[in-house]
């Protein structure tokens, strides 16, 4: 075999990494693969066919030998100490200028000391999350790089090809310096977190308040999916509904646990965003969401101890036109908030973001993909720093066509006792970010009163204390 001879290379043949190389193959580059499992490696090779366009080996001399310099080298593996693993098993025998890619869900700052580290080492280091799950990784992701804009060049052509497309255009940019790539991805999965969770909250209400059974829901989310909230998570929503439960009757859907896990990137979207001040409700809340679910015993004991409101049956036509305006006006609400935070985090952090570009390579490929996003991109494009999307005038008519249906789900949901928190947090964001007064002087009264905190006046400048016993 001619050394140097392809041009990617990736570590992590897992299901994700083994679809993404032949991605990268059938777009017309060489790629090796390399997995300490011969398994995988066996795998790979059966399934890629042609050895001079894809091949991998078990052996780490083998697999750097193979590639081209600089070498391109993607990792697939899981986040966290393993990555660390992975960069000092390869540091002794890669060379100054070649690149490593993580393109897991690494934690931003994580990534913000690897590079940091391989830069001193003269390694380039990039953080790209990959968002589409398995068959995107095969079939075209939204990629979202950032590190050295020099060293993205040598990638580029690479992830240009292998990327989604909306329209002919590549569901990939350069996104900025050091984490910006990864911080990107965090937030998407908060969004994620935000938009799942509000979907099963109408699919709950379709349930119980409209009396549907899974194959009435099943068009209404395909209907839905053909309108304004056409999105990957109402597409799937709709398949999931009508697949029959292939070890029992029924369907599938109705014999699945109600217990949600998570990896740890809508946390660490919360999280962050509490560091930057930025409010994120209808994220914070779908983390909540996950670990109340996981208290099922408890929530089995509980409902026997104070029992559920039985809910008003309410006509179905009238339901799926109220629901399908609440979970709009929702997801709007909830990319509103990611794309806040972005915003904060780019100068906080030095990313340099450009929202509009996120929000186009968001149109394909990723899990929040919707059509909402092209008028999100379209907002950002018009006004680059624009610091909240409830400030753009277009969209400020598409949330007052809807927000009388949010306000009836939310009071409709507390008066029969169907839990709507994302929904409900939602409403709660928007309607405390459209008040130019409110309650908090209390507040800061209070603060001031036990523990001499200060406080501003309305009426004229400076600092001010009051010594509240007297």
């Amino acid at each position: 075999m001619a050394e140097h001879k392809y041009d990617f290379g990736l570590i992590g043949l897992g299901v994700m990494g083994r679809n993404f190389i032949l991605n990268v193959a059938d777009k017309g580059f060489k790629a090796y693969g390399y997995d300490l499992d011969p398994d995988k490696v066996s795998a790979l090779k059966e399934e890629g066919g042609d050895l001079e366009r894809v091949n991998a080996s078990e052996d780490l001399d083998t697999f750097l030998s193979s590639l081209q310099k600089p070498r391109k080298i993607m990792l697939l593996v899981p986040a966290g100490k393993i990555v660390d693993r992975v960069i000092e098993d390869l540091l002794p025998h890669i060379d100054e200028g070649d690149l490593i890619i993580d393109g897991g869900n690494s934690l931003f700052t994580d990534t913000d000391r690897r590079e940091s580290y391989l830069r001193n080492k003269g390694i380039h280091f990039f953080g790209a999350g990959v968002s589409g799950g398995a068959k995107g990784a095969r079939k075209g992701p939204s990629i979202m790089p950032g590190g050295s804009r020099d060293a993205y060049k040598e990638v580029k052509p690479i992830f240009e090809a292998v990327a989604a497309k909306y329209e002919g255009e590549p569901c990939v940019a350069y996104l900025g310096p050091k984490s910006a790539g990864n911080y990107v991805k965090m937030v998407h999965n908060g969004i994620e977190y935000g938009l799942m969770q509000l979907t099963s909250e109408i699919y709950d209400l379709l349930s119980k308040a409209g009396m549907m059974n899974n194959e009435e829901m099943h068009r209404i989310f395909d209907r839905w999916n053909k309108g304004r909230l056409q999105s990957f998570l109402v597409e799937i929503t709709a398949d999931i509904l009508t697949r029959e439960d292939d070890q029992g009757s029924g369907q599938l859907v109705d014999k699945i646990l109600d217990k949600a896990k998570q990896k740890g990137t809508g946390k660490w979207t919360s999280q962050n965003a509490m560091d930057l001040g930025i409010p994120v409700p209808s994220i914070d809340i779908a983390v909540s969401m996950r670990e109340i679910s996981a208290l099922k015993a408890d929530r089995t004991k509980a409902e026997k101890l104070y029992g559920r409101p039985q809910p008003e049956v309410v006509g179905k036509k009238d339901l799926e036109k109220v629901a399908e305006e609440a979970l709009y006006f929702s997801f709007i609400i909830t990319y509103a908030q990611g794309l806040h935070q972005l915003a904060e985090a780019s100068a906080e952090y030095g990313y340099d973001l450009d929202l509009g570009t996120i929000a186009k390579i968001w149109r394909a490929g990723c899990i929040i993909r919707a059509g909402l996003l092209a008028d999100i991109t379209v907002a950002y494009q018009k006004d680059p720093d624009l610091p909240n999307l409830l400030l753009d005038a277009d969209f400020a008519k598409k949330i007052k066509g809807t927000l009388p249906s949010a306000r009836t789900l939310v009071a409709f949901g507390a008066t029969h006792g169907i839990p709507l928190p994302g929904l409900s947090n939602s409403l709660t964001y928007f309607d405390a970010y459209t008040s130019g007064r409110l309650p908090l002087n209390l507040i800061q009264a209070q603060r001031d009163y036990f523990g001499s905190h200060t406080y501003e006046r309305t009426d004229k400048e400076g600092i001010f204390h009051t010594e509240w016993e007297e």
